[in-house]
């Protein structure tokens, strides 16, 4: 599967799951419970999907280093 895809995925999965889990420890705003959710989450994923990360930085890095084909 691309790597783009299974980050992303990864990444908004786990945005939701945060989200679920503070919604029933009972945080009821939904301003604070987003944001709370969003900073929880985006250190998960520093710290759970750094393989993901790693496979997505290569994929991007491979694209940028392919030559061009010189059309004329």
């Amino acid at each position: 599967m691309h790597p783009v895809l299974v980050y992303t995925a990864s990444r908004i999965g786990l945005f939701v799951v945060t989200l679920g889990v503070l919604r029933l420890l009972g945080l009821q705003n939904p301003v604070i419970l987003i944001i709370v959710a969003f900073l929880i989450s985006g250190f998960a994923s520093y710290v759970l999907l750094s393989k993901q990360r790693d496979a997505l930085s290569t994929r991007i890095s491979d694209k940028i280093d392919r030559p061009k084909p010189q059309g004329d």
